[in-house]
């Protein structure tokens, strides 16, 4: 505060310093990230700036078509920001804000926990392929967020 009340006073600074914290307790413990996150990440950062150097603010990067295992299937788009808006009452008043996403309980990810979760509840079912693989078996498989998990898989898994 004391340096930006000396620009203040030397006239290189007009601005309004509001600074925001965050932790990121989280994310410093995860693990590296697989092929598919660097591949993922690698594609959203190529495409936000291609949507900054077309000018095309408000949008947000986005990657379609990630159930393909080949990124070179992936398709690169732009979301309009208004497009995941709503409005919502706040503090009495309207306030836009991006909708938020609800699980879908008739979705695969859902009908798979539905389905297993009495067994998880009490066995030890995890699945865990070891350390992440970069190369080999399984360095290519895709999270269960992009492509929902074989039902019938699992429940024999759990048996």
């Amino acid at each position: 505060m004391k340096e930006l009340d000396d620009r203040r006073a030397n006239g290189l600074y007009q601005g309004e310093f509001k600074p925001q914290a965050h932790f990121f307790g989280y994310e410093g413990r995860c693990a590296l990230p697989s092929n598919f996150d660097s591949q993922y990440c690698y594609g959203i950062g190529m495409n936000a700036c291609t949507l900054m150097l077309l000018k095309k603010s408000g949008y947000m990067s986005c990657i379609k078509n990630l159930g393909e295992s080949d990124p070179t299937k992936w398709i690169a788009a732009g979301c309009p920001l208004p497009a995941m808006m709503g409005l919502e009452r706040r503090k009495g008043k309207d306030k836009p804000v991006i909708t938020k996403a609800l699980v879908k309980l008739d979705g695969g990810m859902f009908q798979t926990y539905e389905k297993l979760r009495r067994k998880w509840a009490v066995l030890d079912c995890y699945q865990s392929p070891g350390p992440i693989q970069f190369a080999g078996v399984g360095s290519g498989a895709l999270n269960y967020m992009v492509k929902d998990p074989n039902v019938d898989q699992m429940l024999y898994a759990a048996e």
